[in-house]
């Protein structure tokens, strides 16, 4: 089993059971790419679905987002952990190709498109070995959270 690298949780704010990235790759000014392995003791696998596990799509979303947060808390990306906490402003195109199961280890690529007036536009995807499961475009934000009222 996985254990999630100090370098992850130092840069993004993300914590278990709601962190879906084990560890960085590589990094350029472009973009990123990360690991993660499913663990079968994860709880949602008891709920999807009973004796046939699959993780959900939500979530591999989730960890392709996670992957562009640790792009955006890099120096070389403009955006700095200690200034605020990403915020996902846009989804769009997601294109689910093959299901991913317990156990099984993903690699996550994240890459910069263009930043408009505070918001990164990105795309992003998701491999098993050379087996595309997923891919998406989104755009993050990089701000500071109001107080909960």
């Amino acid at each position: 089993m996985s254990e999630v690298s100090p370098e992850v949780l130092r840069r993004i704010p993300h914590r278990p059971p709601f962190l879906f990235i084990d560890e960085i790759l590589s990094e350029t000014a472009d973009g990123l790419v990360a690991r993660r392995t499913w663990r079968a003791a994860e709880d949602f696998y008891s709920g999807h679905y009973p004796n046939a596990p699959i993780t959900p799509g939500v979530l591999l979303c989730e960890a392709v987002f996670q992957a562009g947060a640790l792009y955006l808390s890099g120096s070389k990306s403009g955006a700095s952990s200690s200034a605020g906490v990403p915020l996902l402003v846009k989804i769009s195109d997601v294109r689910f190709r093959n299901p991913v199961y317990p156990g099984d280890v993903v690699t996550i690529e994240v890459k910069k498109k263009d930043v408009l007036g505070g918001f990164f536009i990105m795309s992003g995807s998701m491999k098993r070995g050379d087996t595309r499961i997923l891919g998406v475009e989104f755009s993050v934000a990089w701000k500071v959270p109001e107080a909960a009222p």
